[in-house]
């Protein structure tokens, strides 16, 4: 049996690896589940979604860090100024990757009642689903037709 020809190539600069670095972890993903269902604030986040406080910080010092995420100023009557968290482009542009998980944990991790969240067209109400398309505007119908090939940023082992 031939090697697959993958291994022939490094992965250090593998984009893949650098997103998970950033979006790698539960609590990183669930900030962004609440960012785009418009919870902002931090309070809200933490009662919301039960993180701990620090871990709460910590992630969403990384998403401003990495520019998804950032911090706009409010002040209720009587009280200090505090922030809530905005997507960027750059975060809003994680939006598919975010409907593509949520489509395969419906598909095999929802309660037998169905999945609690729907996410639909604001113009006709249909739901959403994540659909890969290739540069020449074909629907891909299923994942094995798809080739991993090496890029213009590809090194050789």
């Amino acid at each position: 049996m031939n090697p697959p020809e993958a291994l022939q190539w490094s992965v250090e600069n593998c984009t893949i690896g650098r997103a998970m670095e950033i979006l790698g972890e539960k609590w990183t993903i669930l900030v962004l589940r609440e960012t785009f269902s418009g919870v902002r604030r931090f309070d809200d986040m933490r009662e919301h979604t039960g993180i701990p406080r620090q871990v709460l910080t910590n992630r969403l010092a990384t998403l401003v860090g990495q520019g998804l995420l950032r911090r706009e100023p409010y002040q209720e009557p009587g009280s200090r100024i505090r922030h809530e968290y905005r997507l960027t482009q750059k975060g809003l542009d994680l939006y598919p990757m975010l409907v593509a998980i949520k489509e395969w944990g419906d598909r095999y991790l929802a309660d037998p009642a169905g999945p609690p969240l729907s996410m639909v067209h604001r113009d006709c109400g249909h739901e959403m689903q994540a659909e890969l398309h290739c540069a020449g505007g074909h629907a891909v119908r299923t994942y094995r037709d798809i080739v991993p090939r090496p890029g213009p940023g590809a090194r050789r082992r």
